[in-house]
């Protein structure tokens, strides 16, 4: 059997709406009001991406002081926002850290999670791709890996565990 397409990533680019959040947008009279960030999702990014030698990073198409704060919190340095060519997204982070496609487009260092149709392109980008549950059908057809939870409850942390899954610490 050969390597596992886990083995080699060394970057998880996130979607933030359906994917770290349920999606639902809370707007009032001065504009978003609030999103809902899973802990466990966090504790995924903080404190096991790290441990397997992993960085975070996040595209999304919205603009969102609430995602710059979670960012901060996180530690994510990269937060692509407003981006609404996440392929375009993917490729610049690539050329910053130095990760070249393979003959065939794909950067075997990255791996993505997403749960709409903008994402869809960022996933044929990627050695290994994810959605939530509630994903898009075609989305889901397109992942890599299909979590069993839903965004924004857990799924973030679940495709983390699943990347991790029998690689050692410390690579």
């Amino acid at each position: 059997m050969g390597r596992d397409r886990r083995d080699g990533i060394r970057l998880l680019a996130l979607d933030v709406d359906g994917t770290l959040t349920d999606g639902r947008l809370y707007i009032g009279n001065e504009g978003e009001l609030c999103k809902a960030f899973d802990v466990k999702d966090g504790c995924g990014i903080c404190d096991i991406l790290p441990r397997y030698g992993i960085r975070a990073a996040v595209i999304t198409a919205r603009k969102s002081r609430i995602v710059e704060e979670r960012c901060r919190e996180l530690s994510i340095a990269d937060a692509l926002q407003g981006c609404r060519d996440k392929a375009g997204g993917i490729r610049a982070l690539a050329e910053k850290y130095g990760y070249k496609p393979d003959v065939g487009g794909v950067y075997r260092e990255i791996a993505y999670m997403g749960d709409d149709l903008l994402d869809i392109a960022c996933m044929a980008l990627c050695a290994v791709s994810a959605c939530p549950a509630d994903a898009a059908g075609a989305v889901r057809l397109q992942a890599s890996h299909v979590c069993r939870s839903a965004g924004g409850q857990g799924a973030v942390r679940e495709f983390i565990e699943w990347l991790v899954e029998n690689r050692s610490e410390g690579v």
